[in-house]
């Protein structure tokens, strides 16, 4: 119930107005995003790498309502990644970066694929050159078919490309014993939006008990997965199923969110293990914070005690 409440909240004008105008709440957001300006991200970037972490940046913003700013979305990516590449933080992939395909132009109405996937297309090569990679966002179900297929159309020239599986979809399983192949970088969350009961799980044991399915087919292929969750048991599941799988520690990562348990982070790193922090900056964050205390209830505690701090 809870989960479903803040999904519906994610989606209120009314509610975006007033938690983006407090400046309490906006305090309390500089611990989950870098900030708003590519320099933030950067200056973030390079502490997380200096603690022996990974990063994916991602530049907040989603639903994009015309090609100029889809284009300008995609121009701010190119942008970064040739900051990064300057700054020396983007070599053998230690820093990539993360786009959300509505970001870029899928939704739109007219050659909404075609636009995102040449806007991605860009991106993608400025990650090349900047020695790095991207990985492609997944966003509500409704958008998972067109996604798989820009993926599967962009890896023709850029094999590298990610893509994100969520274990809450029913479909998930079969999704990724299609994309366990040789070379293929899957990262595996829980996902953070609505489906319908007939297409999405309800129940979060549901949800655990999918996302350690799809693990297990991730870490028996051939690819490369990244196993996004804070979650300590399934984190432990991973170590296990790794260890069975012979994997060696560099052959997966751990993926965390920027502010959520660090000292885990830090933990997992300091083991050997290879762990990303998803990282993201810019002013559109309200979506993306919302959906992050709706993914697992001890990340809204945390925000709620953060809050509390403040006052």
């Amino acid at each position: 119930m809870l989960r479903q409440a803040l999904l519906a909240l994610s989606a209120s004008t009314q509610a975006r107005q007033l938690i983006m105008a407090n400046p309490l709440t906006r305090d309390v957001v500089a611990r989950f995003v870098a900030g708003e300006a590519a320099d933030d991200a950067l200056a973030a970037t390079r502490r997380l790498l200096d603690g022996n972490l990974l990063v994916s940046i991602d530049f907040l913003g989603e639903d994009t309502v015309d090609p100029e700013q889809a284009a300008g979305v995609a121009e701010e990516y190119i942008r970064l990644l040739g900051k990064l590449s300057a700054a020396g933080l983007s070599a053998g992939g230690r820093a990539e970066v993360s786009v959300k395909p509505t970001a870029v132009g899928l939704g739109l109405a007219d050659h909404g694929e075609k636009t995102a996937q040449e806007n991605i297309a860009r991106i993608a090569a400025a990650a090349r050159n900047a020695g790095t990679t991207i990985t492609v966002d997944m966003e509500d179900n409704s958008r998972v078919d067109a996604t798989l297929r820009l993926v599967a159309e962009l890896r023709a020239d850029f094999p590298d490309l990610g893509c994100v599986i969520q274990s809450y979809l029913r479909r998930s399983a079969d999704d990724c014993q299609a994309l366990a192949t040789t070379g293929s970088r899957v990262r595996l969350c829980k996902g953070a939006y609505r489906a319908p009961e007939g297409v999405g799980l309800q129940a979060k044991a549901e949800v655990d008990l999918s996302y350690a399915r799809c693990m297990r087919i991730l870490l028996d292929g051939p690819g490369y997965p990244m196993l996004a969750t804070h979650d300590p048991r399934l984190i432990e599941i991973a170590g296990s199923k790794a260890q069975l799988a012979g994997r060696d520690l560099g052959s997966f990562e751990y993926q965390m969110l920027y502010g959520i348990r660090p000292d885990e982070q830090s933990r997992l790193a300091a083991g050997g293990a290879q762990v990303r922090v998803y990282l993201p900056y810019g002013g559109d964050w309200y979506g993306y914070l919302v959906r992050r205390l709706a993914e697992r209830p001890a990340n809204l505690a945390f925000f709620l005690r953060a809050l509390r701090s403040r006052g």
